[in-house]
């Protein structure tokens, strides 16, 4: 079973901002030690109530798009009744409803299949814990 699932942990510091946060490149390299070419599945988890993952395009103000959007969805005021940490600290906890702490996404010839504009991001408006922890899995 080892050959054909493995997992690491990527440590990602976010900062003390809203923000979203390319991680395909780590997902790439991760890839290319642990798929070795083979066919499969690239699970990645981020296990923290107040962040997501999304596939999106980055780069071209669709990154910025996407808090705007959350911005309008989920404000950062008193509405929250989860209410400690920063003020509107609620709308963190409510995020990973909307976009998941999850994606599982193809692998093929040991690269990860994105569409031309896609990239895997971690959504992170949690303003209080800039260091987030991002399990990646192959299953092959």
């Amino acid at each position: 079973m080892a050959d054909t699932f493995s997992t690491h942990v990527l440590n990602v510091t976010t900062g003390s901002r809203e923000t979203v946060t390319d991680l395909t490149s780590a997902c790439e390299d991760f890839l290319a030690e642990a798929a070795q070419g083979r066919d499969g599945l690239l699970n990645i988890f981020v296990p923290h109530a107040t962040a997501g993952v999304a596939v999106l395009e980055t780069g071209a103000g669709s990154d910025d798009d996407l808090l705007a959007a959350l911005h309008t969805l989920l404000p950062s005021d008193d509405r929250w009744q989860h209410r400690h940490g920063t003020p509107g600290h609620g709308r963190d906890h409510v995020l990973p409803a909307l976009v998941p702490p999850h994606a599982t996404l193809p692998v093929i010839g040991g690269r990860l299949e994105l569409g031309t504009w896609q990239s895997v991001c971690l959504v992170d408006t949690n303003v209080d814990n800039p260091d987030r922890k991002v399990r990646l899995t192959f299953l092959g």
